[in-house]
């Protein structure tokens, strides 16, 4: 796999959820005003709107009239954002650490096109609780990771693989993590994310689950695993290098106090 030059973009910046959990090994949180974070949360949005919409992955009509494509979790989640060299929120991803109490309807896979038939549906719930008792077991978070979004100058840069291997050391940061996400074919998308160390959701039987076309994105997906203590060995020294960063970066998270905000 082949990216571009390094200098694609600037630098990284994480927002951490307003209602910030204990569990990251952060030293501090770094407080910016609340306006900046709702700011840079709305231009990760409204990266997602442009991005998908100009994809064909979405209708104009579920754009918010400030360009904003919003998702449920998205104010629970960590937001990872890759910031160009004009300062604009250029790529994003989110993370989500679940409780143990959470429901599986209430997780996004839940809302997936495959989730709905059948007979797969009832083999996902059943695989993806599988993947969670596998978690519970281990002592380690299940999490869910989404909102994938890069501008189109950086498809082919350093980006993709900068927010993924942060993602890892992100979720190592919570004590390691069982993680699903939906990829599409769409930009070899899932093909990439398989090759950084994704891996299909098998069944209790055996079975990979199949990819579907999910007719709200109007393309092929597939639902991929990833565990963080097994990543492809290739990025392993660059995710533990990201990890070191994270555990002396300040989170950024939200307050009424206006103050500067850290990136990394």
């Amino acid at each position: 796999m082949k990216f571009g030059s390094r200098r694609a973009f600037q630098r990284l910046l994480l927002l951490a959820p307003p209602a910030l959990t204990e569990d990251a090994n952060f030293g501090s949180c770094q407080i910016i005003d609340k306006s900046q974070y709702n700011f840079l949360l709305s231009e990760a949005e409204g990266l997602r709107a442009r991005v998908y919409l100009q994809d064909g992955a979405i209708d104009p009509g579920e754009i918010l009239r400030d360009g904003r494509l919003i998702h449920t979790h998205d104010e629970d989640s960590w937001q990872l954002l890759v910031i160009n060299w004009d300062g604009e929120v250029a790529g994003c991803a989110r993370y989500i650490p679940h409780k143990e109490e959470v429901s599986f309807s209430e997780l996004a896979i839940a809302k997936s096109a495959l989730a709905s038939s059948h007979p797969w549906g009832q083999r996902l719930r059943r695989a993806v609780e599988a993947e969670r008792a596998k978690a519970r077991r281990r002592g380690i978070k299940f999490a869910e990771v989404g909102g994938w979004a890069l501008a189109e100058e950086l498809r082919y840069s350093m980006a993709a693989l900068e927010i993924f291997v942060n993602i890892c050391a992100l979720a190592r940061l919570f004590g390691g993590a069982v993680a699903v996400t939906t990829a599409t074919f769409r930009h070899h998308s899932s093909s990439i994310l398989r090759r950084l160390g994704g891996h299909g959701v098998v069944t209790k039987d055996g079975i990979e689950l199949p990819s579907y076309y999910d007719p709200k994105y109007k393309c092929e997906m597939e639902v991929l695993r990833f565990d963080t203590e097994s990543p492809n060995p290739r990025y392993l020294d660059r995710i533990k290098n990201c990890q070191q960063k994270l555990e002396t970066v300040a989170s950024i998270c939200a307050t009424l106090t206006p103050i500067n905000a850290t990136c990394f």
